[in-house]
């Protein structure tokens, strides 16, 4: 049987250690979480995120995937509408960045929670 350790008032754990995540919030990550179901979109905020300067023009990202540039447009859509990113029109293009709060928010309820797990033992004692 494994067993679970858990520092008390340790502030390090991940809030899903710690306690229930709430409606809301629960509501939040998972707009979150679903929108970064997808591989498109998952390495569209990579490109994004990973952009010199921190933001990326569509003109240069588009040109990573065979898609429409109809196709590319509704995965941002999908993206921003999660609050992963935002954006900017500049002329004839938009200029899209990251978040940092939203990726803040799924990086803290996913983080590295300081629980030992233990596997069951093989031993047996005699």
């Amino acid at each position: 049987m494994s067993k679970q350790q858990v520092e008390p008032d340790a502030p390090c754990c991940s809030p899903l250690v710690r306690e229930p995540l709430t409606e809301d919030w629960a509501g939040d990550l998972a707009r979150m979480f679903k929108a970064l179901g997808d591989p498109v979109r998952l390495r569209l905020l990579s490109l994004v995120a990973s952009h010199e300067g921190g933001e990326a023009c569509v003109c240069d990202i588009s040109e990573s995937f065979d898609l429409s540039q109809p196709t590319i447009s509704h995965h941002l859509k999908v993206l921003r509408s999660a609050g992963l990113l935002d954006c900017q029109r500049r002329g004839t293009w938009v200029y899209y960045w990251v978040i940092p709060a939203a990726l803040q928010q799924l990086s803290a309820v996913l983080g590295e929670p300081a629980v030992a797990l233990q596997a069951p033992s093989d031993e047996v004692s005699a």
